[in-house]
Order: C-alpha cells, then sequence, then structure tokens
C-alpha cells in the first residue's frame, strides 16, 4: 500500500492510504471496473448515505489510481516483451532441432531401404534351396514309402503277415492306410500272376473295414465324439464309408420315436443330429440328408400308409381327414428342416421325398373328394327331408317345362295344380350350414392337396357340387315349390307364405356368396376358371332372381285379390247413399277397416322378408296396385252427398296406411285419389275452381268427369251445367 503525503491549506500534512487496482474480473467490463472503484472509495457514495459525498476526494483517488495502472502497465508491458524474445529464442531452437531429426529419419529410412532389400535377397535364396531340398525329398519319401509299402506287399505273398501294424490292434489307423494303398496297388495286377495275393489283400482290407465300422459303432454307443470323427476320417477313403454312414443313421433312431406324434419325434431327432453331425464327418451335409431320407421314406411312408390303407375304402370321410392332416404335418416337418443345411437344393429334395410318399394317394384325390362331397350332401339334404316327411317331387325339364315356364312368366296364371305346402318353406339354414361347411372343408383340402397346376380345375369341380346340391337341389327347389304353392289371385284367406321363402333364400344366398368370396376366389383369382365361376354364379343369381320375381308378382295378385274379397263382402252400396243421411254416425266404412288393417300386415311382413332397395320396389307396386284396386272400387257406387263425405273418410284412411309405404309416389297416388273424392261433395258451383286446383289440374278431364258422374245428383241439370 503506498502512503502520499498531502499538503493541506492549512499547512498540515495527512497521510492518505490510496486503494491498490482491483482484480480484473474475466471478461472485463470498463463500467463495472469503474462502479467497483467508486464504491470502495471513500465518500464516493451517494449524498443520502452514511458518509457525505467528497468529489475531490474521488477525483484525487482516480487521478492516483490512473497512476497506479500506468505503472502496472508499463511493469506488465516489460515483462510481454522479455517473454517474447525467449518464445522466438525457443522457436529457433526447436526448428534447429527438428531439422537435424529430420536428417537423422532420412539416414534411418535408407538404411531400413538396404536391409528390406537384402532381406528379400535371403528370402529368395531360401525359397530357392527350399524348393531344390523338397525336389529332392519328394522321390525320397515316395521311394521310403514305396519301400514300405513292397515290404508289406511281400507279407501278404509268403502268406505271413509279421508287421507291427497288423499285429498291433492300437495302430489299426496305420494299418488301414497301408491296407487302403495295397488294396489301389492290387487292381492294377494281373489276375491269373497275382490271384491269391490279390484276394488276401481284398480279404485284409474288408477285415479292417469290419473292424472300423465295429469300433465306430461302438464309439457312437459309449457318446465319444472324438472318436467317431476319427474313425470315419479313416473310413472316408474305404468302400465301406455309405455303411458306416447307415450304422450312424441306424443307431441315431434307436429309441427316437417314443411319443405319439412321429412326426415331432423326426423333428427333435434332426435338430439333434444336426447339432452332432459337424463334429463327425467331413460332409455333414451329405449324412443329415441321408437321414431325412430314410425318416420320410421308412418311418414316415409306413405310418402314413397304415393310417390311410385301413379307411381308405371303408370310410371316405376318414380317409380325407386323416390325408389331409398327415400331409399337412409332412410339409410342416419339412418347413422345419429347411432351416438345416442339406446341400444346394434343399427345397427339392424334401418336395421329392413328399411327393414319394403320398403320389399315390394325390393322384386320385379329386375323385374321392368329389364322390365323397356328393355323397355327403345328397345325405344332408335327404335327412332334411326325411324330417319334414316330405317325398320330393321332381322338376321337369326340357322344352315343355321351359315352354310352361315361359307362358308362367308373361301371362301369371299358375299352369298346373297348385300345392299346399302348409306354410313349409322347405328351406333350412341349417341345411346351408352343414353343406358350406363340407364345402368349405373340401376348398381347405383342395388347396393343400391338389398341385398347383390343377388347383384351378379341382376348385371348380367343388364349386359345381355345391352349386348343384344348395342352388338347385334345395334352393331353387324351394322355388319352385313355392312357386307352385301360391294360390290363385281370387282364393280365400290365402297362405301367403313365399315371403318367407324370399326371406330365407335371401339369407341363404348371401351365405353361398360369402363363401364363394371367402374360399373359392383365392384358388382360382389367377385362373381362367375364374371368369368361368363368375359366368355360373351370374346364371344361377339371374335364375333365381327370375323366379323370385315371379313369386313376388303372384304374390302380389294374390294380396290384392284378397284386398278384393274384403271390399265385396264388407262394402255395402248403402254405405255411400244412406237412407237416412242425418243419423250417420261412422267415420270410415268396415270395409275399410278391415282393408288397412290387412295392408298394413302385408307391409310389415316384406319390410322384414327383403332387404335393400328391393323393399321400396315391391312397396311400390304393391301400392300402386293397391292405389288401382281402390280406384276402380270407388268407381262401382253412387254417393250421395253425405256418402261422398264417407268416402272421402276411407280414402283419407287409405291414404294413412300409404303412408306406412314411405314411397313417394304411392302417397302422391293416394293424395290425387283424396283431391277427386272432393268432386262427390263439392257444391256445383264450386267444381271448376276444385278441377283447376294444384292437385287435379293436370289429370285427364276424362278422369274427372268419371268421378262427377258417381254423383248421385249428377243428372240434375243445375250440376251437369256447371260442369261443362
Amino acid at each position: 500500500m503506498l502512503s502520499i503525503v498531502l499538503l493541506t491549506t492549512a499547512g498540515k500534512q495527512e497521510k492518505c492510504m490510496t486503494q491498490p487496482p482491483l482484480a480484473f474480473n474475466e471478461p472485463f467490463v470498463a463500467d463495472e471496473y469503474i462502479e467497483r472503484l467508486v464504491w470502495r472509495t471513500p465518500g464516493g457514495g451517494s449524498r443520502g448515505g452514511p458518509e457525505a459525498f467528497d468529489p475531490k476526494r474521488l477525483l484525487e483517488e482516480f487521478v492516483n489510481h490512473i497512476q497506479e495502472l500506468q505503472i502496472m502497465d508499463e511493469r506488465i508491458q516489460r515483462k510481454v516483451e522479455k517473454l517474447e524474445q525467449q518464445c522466438q529464442k525457443e522457436a529457433k531452437e526447436f526448428a534447429k532441432k527438428v531439422q537435424e531429426l529430420q536428417k537423422s529419419n532420412q539416414v534411418a529410412f535408407q538404411h531400413f531401404q538396404e536391409l528390406d532389400e537384402h532381406i528379400s535377397y535371403v528370402a529368395t535364396k531360401v525359397c530357392h534351396l527350399g524348393d531344390q531340398l523338397e525336389g529332392v525329398n519328394t522321390p525320397r519319401q515316395r521311394a521310403v514309402e514305396a519301400q514300405k509299402l513292397m515290404k508289406y506287399f511281400n507279407e501278404f505273398l509268403d502268406g505271413e503277415l509279421k508287421s507291427d501294424v497288423f499285429t498291433n490292434s492300437e495302430k489299426i489307423k496305420e494299418a488301414a492306410d497301408i491296407i487302403q494303398k495295397l488294396h489301389l496297388i492290387a487292381q492294377e495286377l494281373p489276375f491269373d500272376r497275382f490271384s491269391e495275393v490279390k484276394s488276401k489283400i481284398a480279404s485284409k482290407y474288408h477285415d479292417l473295414e469290419c473292424q472300423l465300422i465295429q469300433e465306430f459303432t461302438s464309439a457312437q454307443r459309449r457318446g465319444e465324439i472324438s472318436r467317431m470323427r476319427e474313425v470315419a476320417a479313416v473310413l472316408l477313403h474305404f468302400k465301406g464309408y455309405s455303411h458306416c454312414v447307415d450304422v450312424y443313421i441306424k443307431q441315431c433312431q434307436e429309441g427316437a420315436y417314443l411319443r405319439n406324434d412321429i412326426f415331432e419325434d423326426a423333428a427333435i431327432l434332426c435338430q439333434r443330429v444336426n447339432k452332432q453331425v459337424g463334429d463327425i464327418f467331413s460332409n455333414p451335409e451329405t449324412v443329415l440328408a441321408k437321414l431325412i431320407q430314410n425318416v420320410f421314406e421308412i418311418k414316415l411312408q409306413s405310418f402314413v400308409k397304415e393310417q390311410l390303407e385301413e379307411c381308405r375304402k371303408s370310410d371316405a370321410e376318414q380317409y380325407l381327414k386323416n390325408l389331409y392332416d398327415l400331409y399337412t404335418r409332412t410339409t410342416n416337418l419339412s418347413s422345419k428342416l429347411m432351416e438345416f443345411n442339406l446341400g444346394t437344393d434343399k427345397q427339392t429334395f424334401l418336395s421329392k421325398l413328399i411327393k414319394s410318399i403320398f403320389i399315390s394317394y394325390l393322384e386320385n384325390y379329386i375323385e374321392v373328394e368329389t364322390g365323397y362331397l356328393k355323397s355327403r350332401s345328397a345325405m344332408i339334404l335327404q335327412r332334411y327331408y326325411d324330417s319334414k316327411n316330405h317325398q320330393k317331387r321332381s322338376i321337369g325339364t326340357g322344352g315343355i317345362q321351359d315352354l310352361k315356364e315361359r307362358i308362367r312368366q308373361r301371362t301369371n296364371l299358375p299352369l298346373g295344380p297348385s300345392i299346399d305346402t302348409h306354410g313349409e318353406t322347405f328351406l333350412s339354414q341349417e341345411v346351408v350350414v352343414n353343406l358350406l361347411q363340407e364345402t368349405k372343408q373340401a376348398f381347405e383340402r383342395c388347396h393343400r392337396l391338389s398341385d398347383p397346376s390343377d388347383l384351378p380345375r379341382n376348385a371348380f369341380r367343388i364349386f359345381t357340387i355345391l352349386v348343384e346340391f344348395l342352388c338347385i337341389e334345395h334352393i331353387d327347389y324351394a322355388l319352385e315349390t313355392g312357386l307352385a304353392g301360391i294360390p290363385s289371385s281370387d282364393s280365400r284367406n290365402a297362405n301367403l307364405y313365399f315371403l318367407d321363402v324370399v326371406q330365407q333364400a335371401n339369407t341363404i344366398f348371401h351365405l353361398f356368396d360369402k363363401q364363394f368370396n371367402d374360399h373359392l376366389m383365392p384358388l382360382i383369382s389367377s385362373s381362367p376358371k375364374l371368369s368361368e365361376c363368375l359366368q355360373k354364379k351370374k346364371e344361377i343369381i339371374e335364375q333365381m332372381e327370375m323366379k323370385l320375381d315371379t313369386g313376388i308378382d303372384r304374390t302380389l295378385n294374390c294380396m290384392i285379390g284378397q284386398m278384393k274379397h274384403i271390399l265385396a263382402a264388407e262394402q255395402k252400396k248403402t254405405d255411400f247413399k244412406p237412407e237416412d243421411e242425418n243419423n250417420v254416425l261412422i267415420q270410415y266404412t268396415n270395409a275399410c277397416v278391415k282393408v288397412c288393417a290387412y295392408v298394413r300386415k302385408q307391409v310389415e311382413k316384406i319390410k322384414n322378408s327383403m332387404d335393400g332397395k328391393n323393399v321400396d320396389t315391391v312397396l311400390m307396386e304393391l301400392g300402386v296396385r293397391f292405389h288401382r284396386l281402390i280406384y276402380e272400387h270407388l268407381q262401382q257406387y253412387s254417393y250421395s252427398c253425405m256418402g261422398g263425405m264417407l268416402a272421402i273418410c276411407d280414402v283419407a284412411e287409405y291414404r294413412k296406411c300409404a303412408k306406412d309405404f314411405k314411397i313417394p309416389m304411392v302417397l302422391h297416388l293416394f293424395d290425387t285419389l283424396h283431391a277427386l273424392c272432393n268432386l262427390l261433395v263439392v257444391a256445383p258451383d264450386n267444381l271448376k275452381q276444385v278441377c283447376s286446383g294444384e292437385q287435379l289440374a293436370n289429370l285427364d278431364k276424362n278422369i274427372l268427369h268419371s268421378f262427377v258422374q258417381l254423383r248421385a245428383d249428377y243428372r240434375s241439370a243445375r250440376l251437369a251445367r256447371h260442369f261443362s
């Protein structure tokens, strides 16, 4: 800390202690630094503080502080210059040292190149020397080996094997190598001179081969994988190597089939062998493939034959189920085996194995399938008709029947006697479900068991059987029976059950269409059979729709006939021309009440029997005919003033009934009819005004005139004058 002596005006000296420079914080901000300096200085605060503000003292502090900073700056600058000089000196020394190191590195690199060239030269010499040594050693080794073989060959010539390699059982590997070579040499010798020695060598070859196979078998039973691998490597050059593989495969399967599921056992066996075979044989994929072939051709084939032959002729249903199940499980096993290494084309290999097992069963599969499906479908239908105590009547075909059908469609005349079915539709969803279930299973078996090239054709055959028994023998028969059961239009209290037939046939056909899309289409979608199936389906639909239309049309006629009977029985002439006009208390006639009740019942039945646009179509047709009936019925009577009011009330009730149809056209017809009935009661002077109204303006004048003529007072000159 610096001590500064100040002379005051009074001549006194004061000793003032200046503050040292503040620490420089990073980053440096001048304003903050000055602010901190001010607050440290006595008298540097605000006027309201504890110590009065002293600007002179603050200025003096600033001047002194600036001087201190300048001194500090000079000191630091000198230090910086000194450090820069030192840094430049060290940089020069470092650069000089780097140059010296580069020179040393170049010298070392040159020495390395010289050493590398020398090593290459020496290596070349060594290789050349090695080649020369090998050229000398190889013939020598061959000569030594030939000498040994000649020595062993002489022992066979002498008939006495003295060498330790043949007498010591522990040297069976060396003996096998020697006898294998001698056996090859013996093959080249002339038979007449060396027949005896060739026979001895062959006998020893066979004995050693048997010993090796026996050793392999014993090692396998003991589970000694290393010994098995060693023996298999020796046997690899013997003819009996394949027998070694056969022994291995046979022993692998001992105790492997202990469960009830032979397919699961086979999969576990192959998986276990796959892990082991690579540690034993040099060609594991061949050995594993041979094992799989053995499993398929012996175990699986005998199992499949046992399961299928016992029911092939006696029980077609069980035979087809077993065939499908066995084929499926076999292909699933094949899929599991695909993950193993079986060679280059394992897909073809496994496919051939499967084909070898099932070829005799798949050749005539579709004949068995279609034969069973026909008999099963016929039995389901017959069982149903027997439960109904119904004997199916034959539905004729040919020219006469076709002519009758065309006449019936065009004239709506019932040709032939009507059949009383007592309200039975002869349609059963249970029967349909059974037929569709049988066909579904047939499609599934067809998909699995058919050759890909035959699949569309086989699926089409199954489809034709479904069409025959479901669509023709059941639905079409029910429609024909229903048509024959529709009474004539003049029958009274007839049971109009054909709408029940329509409802059930519609439901059944939806099920048929669903199976067509879900189970048949995937099998034929990419084949020419698709168009053929669609055409056949279209023909069936059109045929059924034609019969349904005919039956609905005749049923509507019967409904109208029933309404006619009600009107004829209940409507009286005095209803619209009462004797006492002042004592009429009813709001509408009894005939109207009964007709409306009947119509509402039929409308509800139609709505329950059909769906979609068919409901509106049939209701519109019924509504039009209903309107025509009421229109023609009203034309039969003469109306007094009060009778005309009753007619208006009846038509209003008919119109209320027509609202249940929810068909705008039908409601419009009855609105117009209601407006026409107003002509029966309107005052003569207002007839022209009413006829030119919104609802009647567009009607033909003859129609208006016909209603006016129904008035009891029409003959009066006044009414005729007003209407004309």
